[in-house]
């Protein structure tokens, strides 16, 4: 609601109530004086036609007539023609009625009908001396009367009610005009006053609209009165004087920021090279705990180019570094795809990790899907190679499941998001027993009963190949080979050798030998059953000594 408005609700009843007031008293004042002067003179015409008809009947009296007819009937015609003589106006009547309502006399023709005269002499009954009113031959009536005892006549002088009050009515309507024209004039006035008092108003307004829809803050007011609204046009400009200067201040900062947001979006980009995005984001989010370890279980994953030496002297460097560039990135993508970190290149070795920084349910799952996908993806780089005339590349995969330390590890001037621990070191020598068990792909016990637990039907196949203790360890660790699908001979060899796993590993070497044969016919030339089976053979004829558990001590990596 417009300031103006709000001015018009506050100031305009506060004149009109007032002249409401004033022209309502003026008004019953002045009916109340013309309505007095009416009842004065009706009861004054009253008074003087009652007195003549009292002389009438004295002069009868004094004269012994008040028993001769004739004489009576001409004192009636008398007061009757007395009546006319006192009359003012055509409407108005002088009459009598006698005890039943009948008219006795009248001035003119009264017309009283039979449905009114009950109500008449009910009126009349009653003796008031004020104004009375009553219909009276159909029209509505101001009346007085008095009752003359010696002719038993209730004589009345009547007004037409509109005509009696003609007056009133008149003065009731000048009154509304005057009043009409007084709040006209007052609003005008108001109504310039008003827009006067809120033009100030109306101009800072205008500049505040100005400066929204330009973006211009070098706008001002004029400065008209010495009041509070010039105040308030100082004020304002003093404001929009400030806020410009902090505009400016702001778009510099703006400025400054998108450079710098852009600057740090090509540090990011560049980063990402070198560290995963999930790192680089959670460094600049906090980057304070970034330089904190964290002890965890992750999954991780070693790979390795077979023969790369021999690969390395047979290419041109240029060849080298193509071929190897196209390698890791088909690789490098697989890791990212499944939710994996790509930790660091070693020479040919990829070394990538899942659960760091950021943790889900199937990290363990994500790690060996990655191995397997990893190995289709060679075999897919291997037919471009072969189409370029290029050397084919053939790679070992080894992951482990267990509790390392991951963070940024390394000096003020040099550091990497890496992981370390013994979890690290067998990863890598699982991914060195790939050539030891002639595997494209092993896992560690810790791994396959994690992904028992995680995900057990995830829809892998499983292959449990020995039990060995890698350099620097005497505990045994149980390795498996896996696949994400086996053809109809491998399901059947891959139980059979699993069956002949348990027997080796409850010293029933002979039973065990004749399982990896049967294994063996059904994957000629496989070289994990063949190996078994000359290892159960010569267990059969020299039995390990007493508590042995099946582990093979490897000798190197």
């Amino acid at each position: 609601m417009k300031i103006r408005i709000k001015m018009f609700m506050v100031v305009l009843p506060l004149i009109i109530v007032p002249l409401i007031l004033t022209e309502t008293a003026s008004y019953f004042s002045a009916v109340n004086g013309v309505t007095r002067l009416g009842r004065q003179l009706l009861g004054f015409k009253l008074g003087e036609l009652e007195k003549f008809a009292n002389s009438q009947w004295t002069l009868l009296e004094d004269n012994n007539f008040t028993g001769n007819p004739d004489m009576v009937e001409a004192a009636k015609k008398a007061v009757e023609q007395y009546g006319k003589s006192i009359i003012l106006s055509d409407t108005e009547k002088i009459f009598a009625v006698d005890k039943d309502g009948k008219t006795s006399m009248a001035s003119s023709p009264v017309g009283l009908l039979e449905s009114e005269t009950p109500v008449l002499l009910q009126i009349l009954a009653a003796k008031n001396k004020g104004l009375m009113s009553a219909v009276i031959g159909k029209e509505k009536r101001i009346f007085q009367a008095f009752y003359f005892a010696p002719f038993d006549w209730h004589i009345l002088i009547s007004e037409k009610e509109d005509v009696f009050y003609k007056d009133a009515r008149s003065i009731f309507l000048q009154t509304i005009v005057s009043l009409c024209a007084a709040v006209a004039v007052a609003v005008l006035l108001l109504i310039l006053i008003t827009s006067r008092l809120t033009e100030p108003l109306g101009n800072i307004v205008k500049a505040m609209t100005g400066i929204i829809e330009k973006a211009d803050l070098s706008s001002r007011v004029e400065v008209e009165y010495n009041d509070e609204t010039g105040n308030l046009a100082m004020t304002f400009n003093k404001m929009t004087e400030e806020l410009d200067s902090a505009y400016g201040q702001i778009k510099r900062y703006a400025f400054d920021a998108v450079l710098a947001g852009k600057k740090e979006e090509r540090i990011r980009q560049i980063f990402q090279k070198y560290v995963p995005k999930d790192v680089i984001e959670r460094f600049f989010a906090s980057p304070e705990k970034m330089l904190v370890g964290d002890n965890r279980n992750l999954s991780i994953l070693f790979s390795d180019i077979r023969s790369f030496t021999t690969i390395s002297e047979g290419l041109a460097p240029d060849d080298l570094v193509n071929s190897l560039n196209r390698y890791f990135s088909g690789q490098v993508e697989i890791i990212y795809n499944r939710n994996g970190i790509v930790d660091k290149y070693i020479g040919d070795a990829i070394m990538a990790f899942w659960g760091a920084p950021e943790k889900h349910d199937d990290d363990a799952l994500q790690s060996v899907l990655s191995g397997l996908d990893m190995i289709d993806a060679v075999e897919k780089f291997n037919v471009n190679q072969r189409k370029l005339g290029k050397c084919e590349f053939k790679i070992g995969i080894g992951l482990n499941y267990g509790e390392v330390t991951v963070g940024n590890i390394g000096s003020e001037r040099k550091m990497d998001y890496t992981v370390i621990g013994d979890a690290v070191n067998l990863a890598s020598r699982m991914e060195g027993l790939t050539k030891t068990y002639h595997s494209e792909i092993l896992i560690s016990e810790s791994l396959f009963k994690e992904l028992q637990k995680s995900a057990p039907s995830a829809g892998l196949y499983y292959r449990l190949l020995d039990t060995v203790a890698v350099k620097g360890k005497t505990q045994g660790v149980k390795i498996f080979t896996v696949k994400k699908s086996l053809t109809a001979a491998e399901q059947k060899a891959w139980q059979v050798h699993n069956q002949g796993m348990k027997l080796y590993y409850g010293r029933s070497f002979a039973e065990a030998a004749q399982k990896f044969k049967e294994a063996l016919a059904m994957l000629p030339k496989d070289f994990n059953a063949e190996n078994l089976y000359n290892r159960c053979v010569d267990y059969s004829a020299n039995p390990p000594p007493e508590g042995w558990n099946g582990v093979e001590v490897m000798k190197t990596k």
